[in-house]
Parts: structure tokens; sequence; C-alpha cells
């Protein structure tokens, strides 16, 4: 079968599309990628045909960090935040047109196309012109549900969802009925997540259903549309590993300190404090660069600043993981049984700290206003032995990665060869 696969976002949120798509061109299918510019090398190291979607992320990315990071910081700076926002809109806009333009190619004569998360809109739309069966890859519940934040009653969490579902898409619906008229379909009637569910398209929770509970149930009227697999990761070698793991061997286990592709701001005060806070702890802490430049930091006898990692050796022989609540770092904790502590910044990550304090295997605050005191609060609740003992018992419970690579594209497989049947 020929399928074509799309994602958009930093390396965190393709992943999960590049580890599927490699599964299935190992099965034998025709497949092709398509990806942000400066995310095509990444997909064809992997081993995949991969082409151009959309514009670089990497800016656009940086904008939203900085965008949340002013919003929790100071968030009466309306001109600015609004000159950020309408920024992003028109990023959007383009880069969802030349989205449009680059599937519109790739995906004549499909047999299915799979789309992740961020911007489904173009996806969704061609995969209707084409009149072909989309799949959506998940990595977090985006649809609406009544499980959003453990405190917050089911029907609250639904009515939020509805809302800004709703409003999202008022928002975009001209630039998005100029990209359909194109394609040559009428103008949309309602948000895309709604179109997708009414053409019976295939649904798959890249996350496992523990960290959420209460999906599964609330789900059964989809009727098996929307099936958790667990969470989707590569877990390859890399050439830091070996010197890495020698560190650690030569210690204590350390604590690991990452924060995502996205660059943060002040890197040589982000690894003082972490610096200042293990000293404080008596701990030592490794910091993974992700998509930060920290050449010209100061350097600590008990922080080793290290490239990328594979976080699946890694983290089993670490403490704990401080990290971004990024939905692939989270599952490789839970995995490897290890406490975390989330510094979030971008608005779906609070939601991963809530969960994980339901869990008992980690807590959570906002990055921009942690400072050295409270990130030795943090890491002193997540470091005790109640903690270390949850997680454990939920890494006993995860998902396995091959498990989940291997049912991804079971699912993937059936519903395409449904639909041909159709």
């Amino acid at each position: 079968m020929k399928l074509v696969l799309s994602s958009y976002g930093g390396r965190g949120d393709i992943e999960p599309a590049v580890v599927v798509g490699r599964e299935l061109l190992r099965r034998g299918h025709d497949v092709r990628i398509a990806v942000p510019p400066n995310l095509v090398g990444f997909a064809e190291a992997a081993g995949l045909s991969a082409v151009a979607y959309g514009l670089d992320s990497t800016d656009i990315l940086e904008l939203q960090w900085r965008y949340f990071t002013l919003y929790g910081r100071t968030p009466w700076k309306l001109k600015e935040l609004n000159r950020m926002a309408a920024e992003t809109a028109q990023f959007a806009q383009h880069c969802w047109a030349e989205m449009t333009t680059t599937l519109a190619s790739a995906a004549q004569d499909a047999d299915l196309l799979l789309t992740g998360l961020i911007f489904e809109q173009p996806a969704a739309n061609v995969a209707e012109a084409y009149d072909i069966p989309l799949v959506t890859l998940h990595y977090f519940p985006y649809r609406v549900h009544g499980q959003l934040l453990p405190l917050l009653p089911s029907p609250l969490s639904r009515l939020a969802m509805t809302v800004n579902e709703w409003t999202a898409w008022r928002g975009t619906r001209k630039g998005e009925d100029a990209q359909r008229r194109g394609l040559g379909l009428p103008r949309a009637g309602g948000p895309v997540p709604r179109r997708i569910a009414d053409r019976d398209s295939l649904e798959i929770q890249a996350y496992d259903e523990l960290v959420f509970p209460g999906l599964a149930r609330e789900w059964t009227k989809w009727d098996g549309r929307r099936p958790f697999v667990g969470a989707l990761a590569m877990a390859s070698p890399t050439a830091s590993d070996d010197e890495v793991a020698a560190w650690i061997a030569d210690g204590t286990p350390p604590i690991f300190f990452g924060f995502g592709s996205v660059p943060i701001g002040a890197p040589s005060d982000t690894i003082a404090m972490i610096a200042a806070a293990c000293a404080q702890l008596g701990e030592r802490a490794i910091v993974g660069a992700g998509g930060t430049d920290y050449s010209n930091v100061p350097q600590f006898d008990h922080v080793k600043i290290v490239g990328q990692v594979n976080y699946a050796t890694i983290f089993p022989t670490c403490r704990a993981v401080v990290h971004h609540g990024g939905s692939g770092t989270l599952a490789a904790c839970l995995r490897a049984g290890v406490p975390q502590l989330v510094l979030w910044t971008l608005p779906d990550q609070p939601f991963f700290a809530a969960q994980l304090k339901r869990l008992k295997v980690g807590a959570g605050r906002r990055f921009s206003t942690t400072t050295e005191k409270t990130l030795v609060k943090g890491l002193r609740r997540i470091l005790t032995p109640e903690y270390a003992a949850c997680a454990r018992d939920i890494a006993r419970q995860m998902t396995t990665r091959g498990d989940s690579v291997a049912a991804a594209a079971d699912r993937v497989e059936e519903f395409a060869r449904l639909k041909c049947r159709v």
C-alpha cells in the first residue's frame, strides 16, 4: 500500500510519526513522510523518504515559548502579547497554505494519509478532497473529554474544551476556507476535530491509558476508533551514550535535566540555578542540551552537559528527571520508573504534570517562575522513597516501546485494508 504520513512541530512532535512510518516501511509498504524542512534530515536518517512540509518549525516553536513565558511572567503586557499572537496567526496561515500544496501532491493515489496532532487541518482537507482514509496520531488527549484535570468536574472539562475547539476554528476559518476552495471543497461547517470524526477516521492515542484514566470508558462510543497504543519512541543509541554511562557509573545516580528542542532563554542562569540546587541537595546533574546552546555557560564538577542521549538506557540509571513536560520525555520517564519534575511552559504541559501528581510519581510548576529555592523544594518532594516506589510500580504497568510501535502499525494497516474493501 502507498501510505503518506505528515507531522509538524519539533523533533518530539514528529518522532511518533517517524517511528510508525519506519515500522510500516519494514513491513513492505510504500511510505513517504512530510515533515518541517529543518527535520527532513532526521526523518531520512531513520530510513524514510521525506519531503519538506510547510515552514521551518524552529522559529514558531521559539515564538510560542517566548509568548507563554511572557504570559506567565507579565500577563499585563497585552500589546506585546497581541503582537506575538498576530505573528503566530500569520505564520500558521502561510504554513498551512504550503502544507496543503505539498500534501495535495504527495497524497495523489495514496491508500491512506496519516497526520500528527499539530496542524491537522491540511491533512484532513486533502484526505477529504481525495476521499482517502485519514489516521490522526495523538500524543495527548486533544479531543473533547471530561478527564482534563483531576480536580475539574467532567462537564466543566467538556465545556471548556468545546469552547476552545470552536474558538480556535472561528479564528482560522477564513484562511482554511481559502485552502479548501483550492482543493475544490466547500466551506468548512465546523471545527476540524468534528469533521475528522464525522468521516469515521482512526484517531490513534499514542500514550498509555493509565496516564488519563477514564478516557477509554468515555470514548467507547467511538467503537474502537480511538485506540490506546502507548507512547511511540525511537530509543535509538547515540554517540554520547557510552560517555554519559561512564560518568554516571563514576558516582551517585544523577538527576537528569532536559527541556526539549525549543531553545530556552538565559542558559547560563539556568545552569547556575541547576548547579546551586543540586549542590544544596548533594546531588549530581546531567543536562541534555536539546535545542539550547550551552557552549558559553559556567562549568561545575557535579554538572555534566551532554547532547542527544538515548532516554531508554540513560533514564533508568538516574535518580529523577526534570523536564519540560513533553509527552515523549514523560513516557520515557514512566517506562524507566523514575520520578519526574515538570517545569512547564507550553499550555499542554501542565496537564501532563497534573497527571503525574495524581499518580504520585512527579510534580510540576511553571518554568518561567522557577528559582533555586522552588527548584530545591520540587526536587525534595520527588526524591522521597515514596515517589521512587510509585514510579517503579507504574513502570511495570506501562506499554513497552516495541508493543506500542507494533500496535500502532497494526491499527494503520487494518484501517487501510478495511477502507480499501469498502
